[in-house]
């Protein structure tokens, strides 16, 4: 006799009608049901205190924290549950930094349903999951290197980007320090860091060429 055991996923998502989508997605499935529900990256932490879910779905865009900090986290409290992103960011750009924080799978959410459910069960699978278009550029990018503004901002550390992002979305300094949790004079650090990359003179530039970039990625 077969084994009535599901698969549990946990959900990280902030946005209602996501979660809701994703919820009806998995109930459909005979082997695989949802264990629980957070809306923010602290809740998913507080729930993996208690319990042990066989897949974490998390995006990358949460309101309390960046969603590439909340893998590294998951990744220190149990190391071995797997992680699939579903992010409506340009998969090109952020699969490789999901990947590289813990994350098996990284999909987006455009994608169709039965996409998702084969990207939830090959993650499940302890596989990795990757379309093909993001198989073929990380193939391509090992192999040389791209000219343009998307390479100097990939420079970017996992925190400087958070950094740039904000900026991008008009907040200032006390508000990224409110954000991130980290003092003043580290936010200018790294400030100074993200111009010296991007080879930009002065705050305005900054100002300039995270808007750009924040307008870019939210296409």
């Amino acid at each position: 006799m077969r084994s009535s055991k599901k698969h549990s996923v946990l959900i990280v998502e902030d946005h209602s009608i996501v979660r809701m989508g994703l919820s009806m997605l998995i109930s459909q499935l005979d082997d695989i049901s949802i264990c629980s529900e957070a809306e923010s990256g602290e809740a998913a932490l507080e729930f993996l205190k208690k319990e042990k879910p066989d897949l974490i779905i998390v995006d990358i865009s949460l309101q309390d924290m960046n969603g590439l900090d909340l893998i590294k986290y998951i990744k220190k409290i149990d190391s071995e549950i797997p992680i699939l992103v579903l992010s409506v960011f340009d998969e090109t750009f952020y699969a490789e930094r999901a990947f590289a924080a813990g994350a098996m799978g990284y999909i987006m959410k455009q994608e169709a349903s039965e996409v998702i459910v084969k990207a939830i069960k090959t993650v499940l699978s302890k596989q990795l999951y990757a379309s093909e278009i993001i198989k073929n550029r990380l193939m391509m990018k090992a192999l040389r290197k791209q000219e343009g503004e998307d390479i100097s901002v990939s420079s970017l550390t996992d925190r400087e980007l958070q950094v740039f992002e904000l900026i991008g979305q008009g907040f200032d300094t006390r508000e990224i320090v409110e954000k991130l949790r980290l003092s003043v004079k580290t936010v200018d650090t790294y400030k100074e860091h993200i111009k010296d990359k991007l080879n930009l003179k002065n705050a305005t530039e900054l100002i300039q060429q995270a808007s750009r970039w924040e307008l870019t990625r939210q296409k």
